[in-house]
């Protein structure tokens, strides 16, 4: 299970030279450049280059429903801040004191969530809502770790104790409180619904780790598929119905992707291969995640109704599922038969490459029930990286 890595270790990313700060649309991805054009009636997608805060790279990781989106850009004087991005404007976020916050999520309501370094060069979690940054605090220890906030500001995720242990929190209008475990020493919550259930990972009285859900001070372990540990995680990984995916060991050993619901935890299989994982799953109970295949490649696949469908690819051999909307539409990142690996959207049994701002690579992180995908792309010459939004445009009118 992950634990809270102090002075926000976390933040080894690559960072590019120097780039172009424009903020304006590129021109329009067509068919002509996705190795799968859109064929469904929807209209091609275009990227929009969202800029930095002044620096060389910058990436975006959630958007709401009101298209409002959260990442992080690295600034002029090189540190790294999170930003929301709204109606063409790109706002610093700040920090709670240090030279680094990174975001976690965004609610509808505009409201962010994330880690900051602090000034003593701690890592708090923090609130961000109408312009002010609000430190989350900890569980008593020196490190808070936020993961979801869900439409009414409840956020959850991990953080130390007095006795520094890493334990599941939930904070609710301005109090943490402890979630415990399932008998050992650590937890994590890494998910929430409107409902306030949430999800997350715990330690045992055995020394195993296993998922579990919480909902009115009951934490409930939602047990294996067999083998010694089962683990919720992912961009989404319950739903506003209560249903929770991941991955479990079998009995054989190997992790297949679960899907939890009613007190039932059900293997959802493979595609052929020895193992699979679910990372998200959307309010219609669809579930997307990876699965390796007999010829042991690694594919994305979409379970709906008991079917397990492969995604496909973008000519290579490997996706990357991220997440998946109400109406079913899945985005990740596929390799290609030559090049970098790019962006897809995958509807209704149709993958399509989203292109790139210019640069070789893409990849799309999350996309919102209105259809914004974002994610980040590689700008001309690959000279630096850039957080995307791509958006679909109006299908042109048939003779």
């Amino acid at each position: 299970m992950r634990t809270v890595r102090p002075a926000l270790a976390i933040v080894g990313v690559l960072l590019v030279p120097a780039c172009d700060t424009s903020r304006t649309p590129t021109a329009p991805i067509t068919g002509q450049r996705s190795a799968h054009p859109n064929t469904h009636g929807r209209g091609s997608y275009s990227a929009v280059d969202l800029g930095t805060l002044g620096g060389a790279f910058s990436t975006a990781g959630a958007v709401n429903a009101r298209g409002q989106v959260a990442g992080f850009s690295a600034t002029a004087s090189g540190d790294l801040h999170a930003f929301r991005w709204s109606q063409g404007a790109m706002t610093d976020l700040g920090t709670l004191g240090g030279s680094i916050s990174l975001p976690s999520a965004i609610n509808d309501n505009g409201q962010v969530i994330g880690l900051s370094q602090t000034a003593a060069i701690q890592t708090h979690g923090f609130l961000w809502r109408n312009g002010v940054m609000t430190d989350l605090g900890t569980l008593g220890g020196n490190d808070c770790l936020p993961r979801r906030i869900n439409n009414s500001g409840q956020a959850v995720g991990l953080s130390t104790t007095t006795a520094g242990e890493a334990h599941a929190f939930l904070w609710t209008h301005g109090v943490m409180a402890d979630l415990g475990t399932l008998g050992g020493p650590s937890s994590e919550a890494t998910g929430i619904n409107d409902a306030g259930q949430v999800v997350g990972n715990s330690t045992t009285a055995a020394g195993e780790s296993h998922a579990f859900v919480w909902s009115h001070g009951v934490m409930t372990d939602l047990g294996t598929l067999g083998g010694p540990s089962s683990a919720a995680a992912g961009l989404h990984p319950i739903n506003q119905r209560g249903q929770v995916v991941g991955a479990s060991q079998v009995a054989t050993g190997e992790r297949h992707a679960f899907l939890w619901s009613n007190g039932v935890m059900t293997d959802l299989g493979t595609l052929g291969g020895a193992g699979s994982e679910a990372v998200a799953i959307n309010d219609a109970g669809q579930v997307v995640g990876q699965s390796s295949t007999a010829s042991e490649d690694d594919h994305s696949f979409l379970w709906s109704k008991g079917v397990m469908t492969d995604l496909g690819s973008l000519g290579g051999t490997s996706t990357q599922a991220n997440a998946i909307n109400d109406a079913g539409q899945v985005v990740g990142g596929s390799a290609r038969a030559t090049g970098a690996g790019h962006a897809f959207l995958w509807d209704s049994g149709v993958i399509s490459d989203l292109g790139t701002l210019g640069g070789s690579f893409s990849s799309g992180e999350t996309i919102n029930n209105a259809g914004l995908i974002v994610g980040i792309s590689a700008t001309p010459g690959d000279a630096a990286s850039h957080a995307t939004l791509w958006r679909r445009r109006p299908a042109s009118p048939q003779p």
